[in-house]
């Protein structure tokens, strides 16, 4: 939950800051704003977040042991399978095992392909704001910027309502009955699957100087929530899923998404000034239908597809 909420704040509190700032002390200010609100995080995630990998935890563990009692006998598993390891053999499972996995598996490459969509098309907004607000509504850089604030509103709704689903309904069922198998964690992101088109043409069709400008940014408003929970259950599914590659298929995720949302900053301007605002959004919200296909297809496919996985756990986990 962490990478999605700290992507939507940044991109709500960032246009909002520097829209005021920019004006009066000028483009480098706006990267003295990033370095300040970074600096406190970076510093807190080394002092606050605890360590949850088993297998670092146990290396600590036997390190503790062997300065204790000045013996070399205590060594955590991790040691002893990494102790003939070559170094081109952790290159490969670490570079070469994500893309691996991500052309063998269908849930994973749809996965992929899926989040690098979403970020493709979240970017993309960037460069439509400027098209509609000052154009449509007259309104200038800072006040732009206020309008990015539904992000950080979108950001909210959607961990209120996935936190209430996993607390209310998830932690209990696993009190009484234990996990359920993968898919059960993906049912929020089933409803949620069809937000994004809905937000994305709600846009497309109201970002008009005729209609007030509150209704497009509903429309934003619609499409960031139901994002952050479909992401939220993807977040979850791939780890348990594929719990020994979990680390480097993130790792392969964040490369897919981060790439095409890079290259959504140079494509959007001229789709939007090729096409229009409403043709342009509305064929990126018919990119996002296959979100919805996908997502309903890993639920009812996803048991059948791990079994025929060899990088899956098709069992459920204890």
């Amino acid at each position: 939950m962490r990478m999605g909420h700290e992507q939507k704040a940044s991109a709500a509190l960032g246009p909002l800051l520097s829209g005021f700032a920019v004006p009066v002390k000028g483009w480098r200010w706006s990267l003295y704003e990033s370095i300040w609100a970074s600096a406190p995080v970076f510093i807190l995630m080394f002092m606050l977040l605890p360590e949850t990998s088993s297998a670092t935890i146990l290396l600590r563990r036997a390190d503790r042991l062997r300065k204790i009692h000045n013996t070399n006998r205590f060594m955590s598993q991790s040691e002893i399978d990494q102790r003939n390891m070559r170094v081109s053999a952790i290159a490969i499972d670490a570079l070469i095992k994500p893309m691996e996995i991500t052309i063998k598996d269908p849930a994973v490459l749809f996965v992929q392909i899926y989040t690098a969509i979403i970020y493709g098309i979240y970017y993309s907004f960037f460069e439509v704001f400027p098209l509609v607000y000052p154009v449509d509504y007259n309104m200038n850089l800072g006040q732009i910027g206020l309008v990015f604030l539904c992000i950080m509103v979108s950001c909210i709704i959607g961990i209120a309502v996935y936190a209430s689903y996993i607390h209310f309904r998830t932690n209990r069922r696993i009190r009484r009955f234990g996990l359920p198998v993968n898919e059960a964690f993906l049912i929020p992101a089933l409803p949620a699957s069809f937000g994004p088109t809905i937000g994305l043409f709600i846009f497309a069709w109201t970002a008009r100087a005729s209609i007030h400008w509150i209704v497009p940014t509903i429309g934003i408003t619609i499409y960031g929530a139901t994002v952050f929970i479909v992401m939220q259950c993807i977040f979850i599914y791939i780890p348990l899923t594929y719990p020994k590659y979990a680390a480097s298929l993130f790792a392969a995720n964040d490369f897919f998404r981060s790439a095409l949302a890079c290259g959504s900053v140079l494509f959007a301007h001229p789709l939007f000034g090729n096409l229009g605002v409403a043709r342009g959004v509305s064929l990126l919200g018919g990119l996002s239908v296959i979100g919805i296909i996908g997502i309903w297809l890993l639920y009812f496919y996803g048991s059948k597809l791990r079994a025929l996985s060899k990088f899956a756990i098709s069992e459920e986990v204890e």
